[in-house]
């Protein structure tokens, strides 16, 4: 059976080290007033809720995985055993009101806190975790934009875990493209409304660890515009609540079946379907999309955090088979064994070296976006709140799907590690190989993620989010030029986001030749974005090489953590980040590559697609 243990010295240092996070909460006036701004305190809070995480949901990962979830004729839903009985521990500890507002029964807590447990929570039990992850994002929704009969009604519901939330968006034929939804609403003239539709691939549908499910639905009201200008959002209730508040009349939506996929068999991925459900709104008429972004920004950095997990834990585990495992012969010989064992030979340590680089900057990514967050949301100064808010919306897609790409990557190089044996399910390594894959689907594909990036972050407001970053980048490498132990990372760095920097206005000036243009865009979108998330774990890599460093420098590195830094970033500038040279060429390589005789090369031809 695999193990996990919360990488809690590595989280600390990035919060106090790096990112300064004590001192950075204390200038934030809700968490001071609310107490949660001292850092002795969340790092006791981080404590127990690794030692949660590692004896309550980790051991229910691969009996999850194989029970999987259980619909009956009715359409209800059970849940892998254990899971239920971990959730309620879970509620009754307060977990699920971490970071809610304490207007709500929250405790107030840091986002900060809130995204370092939720790694370790997909690090342990991916599937488990979706369930407490997507009701985040519905009470983040309903907190936004809901009336205020709404969010008394249901937002202390879901931040004591009684009730769960989920988002429904996808129909069999609608994916990506949510303008062709066909899920209808009729206005009842009571203030509430008809819903009427099916929707698929409802992670945390339907299941038998709450009271109660909140479904937040997009669907088209009559009359409504065409496309994505004319589609609302609704509050649907698996049971509606009666006039004490407690779940009364089941409601017309139900699970019709549940997916049968590659992983994460312990969430069930639910198709829902509502007729005639009673539904309130959630906003403004029409603006559902906007709305629901509000879900789908917090979802794209909660599946970040997946690929981030389980690339941990995979590196963990292929960590601790590759210093057993004896395999062939080393000179010197380091073992008076038959064979030596594989953590010495140098193809292996790539592998570890590997997962423990992506892990360690995409964990360094996370966390300064959750500090974002907490800038963005509770600074006094509406200059900061804006340029917090900026860097969050350019990074978001990064962390979705860099460090999900990554996360898979690292996974299967771990399954590597272990030869044949990583092939067999009672090690648990394919099991991560397959709960990581969906995390570059879902939430928006990461090709979707790649567009996002550059086609709205960046191009859309003329590249000013950009700028800004740039300008840290730019003030980071003029303090640290020509430094003794980080300067070639600050060269490399460097050039590479002064490249960044020419590809973008290439690409900005191709995407203005019209409908060719925005292939352009397409084509070079997601080797951009790989290429933009280097020069970010870059950047991270760098600064954390010289604060550990400094450590070293200063004789403090009692147990050699700061010494793996520094190796570690020497080795991410060494074997990873020179990636971004063979991505310039893609990049540069634009649409031309892909501009092929469709009839010859696909067995497709349509007239207005053919190329000579």
């Amino acid at each position: 059976m695999p193990s996990y243990k919360a990488p809690l010295r590595d989280m600390k240092f990035v919060m106090q080290e790096v990112l300064g996070a004590g001192e950075q909460l204390a200038a934030l006036p809700f968490y001071k007033d609310n107490e949660t701004a001292d850092f002795d305190l969340l790092s006791q809070v981080l404590d127990e809720a690794a030692r949660f995480v590692e004896t309550e949901i980790q051991p229910l990962n691969q009996t999850g995985d194989k029970e999987g979830c259980v619909r009956d004729e009715q359409g209800n839903v059970k849940t892998p055993t254990g899971f239920k009985a971990a959730y309620k521990k879970f509620c009754d500890a307060g977990w699920t009101a971490l970071d809610s507002d304490p207007e709500y029964g929250g405790q107030g807590m840091p986002h900060l806190i809130s995204i370092a447990m939720n790694e370790m929570i997909c690090s342990a039990n991916v599937a488990w975790g979706m369930y407490p992850g997507l009701s985040h994002g519905a009470y983040a929704a309903l907190q936004a934009v809901g009336s205020d009969e709404l969010k008394k009604l249901y937002l202390p519901h879901i931040v004591d875990g009684s009730w769960s939330g989920t988002m429904c968006l996808t129909e069999p034929h609608a994916g990506t493209d949510l303008g062709i939804i066909r899920t209808k609403a009729a206005d009842n003239g009571d203030g509430t409304y008809s819903i009427s539709g099916t929707k698929i691939f409802i992670s945390a549908g339907e299941h038998d660890l709450t009271e109660n499910i909140v479904h937040l639905v997009l669907a088209r009201l009559e009359g409504s515009p065409s496309g994505t200008k004319g589609i609302s959002l609704f509050l649907v209730p698996k049971f509606i609540p009666d006039a004490s508040g407690k779940p009364g009349e089941r409601n017309g939506v139900v699970c019709g079946s549940l997916e049968h996929k590659m992983g994460i068999h312990g969430n069930a991925t639910a198709v829902l379907n509502f007729d005639g459900a009673k539904g309130w709104l959630v906003g403004e008429i029409n603006k559902g999309m906007n709305h629901m972004f509000i879900m789908m920004n917090a979802a794209r950095l909660g599946t970040g955090l997946q690929g981030l997990g389980i690339g941990e834990v995979a590196y963990q585990n292929a960590l601790a088979y590759a210093k057993d495992r004896l395999q062939m012969r080393h000179e010197p010989r380091v073992s008076g064994e038959e064979a030596d064992p594989i953590i010495v030979h140098p193809d292996v340590r790539r592998m570890l070296l590997t997962g423990k680089a992506y892990s360690e900057a995409g964990r360094a990514l996370a966390l300064w976006l959750a500090l974002s967050l907490d800038t963005e949301a509770h600074h006094p100064d509406e200059a900061k709140r804006k340029e917090a808010g900026d860097l969050v919306a350019l990074l978001t897609p990064i962390a979705k799907a860099f460090m999900t790409d990554n996360g898979f990557n690292v996974a299967v190089q771990s399954q590597q590690v272990f030869g044949g044996h990583g092939y067999i399910a009672e090690w648990g390594m394919e099991q991560f190989v397959r709960d990581a894959r969906i995390g570059q689907i879902y939430e928006g594909t990461n090709g979707i993620q790649a567009l996002d990036l550059l086609g709205r972050k960046v191009l859309m407001d003329g590249g000013k989010k950009l700028q800004n970053l740039a300008g840290t980048l730019q003030a980071f490498a003029e303090e640290n030029e020509g430094d003794e132990h980080i300067g070639d990372y600050v060269g490399q760095l460097g050039k590479a986001a002064q490249q960044l920097g020419s590809l973008t206005m290439v690409i900005g000036q191709k995407a203005m030749q019209g409908a060719e243009g925005a292939d352009e865009v397409n084509a070079a979108a997601v080797d951009y974005l790989r290429f933009f998330g280097h020069v970010v774990y870059g950047y991270l890599w760098a600064r954390m090489a010289k604060i550990a460093q400094e450590k070293i420098d200063a004789g403090q590195d009692k147990d050699g953590f700061y010494l793996a830094k520094v190796q570690t970033a020497r080795f991410y500038f060494a074997k990873l980040f020179p990636e971004t040279k063979a991505l310039a060429a893609t990049i540069k390589a634009g649409n031309e590559a892909l501009a092929v005789d469709n009839k010859a090369v696909f067995g497709w031809e349509h007239a207005a697609l053919a190329h000579a």
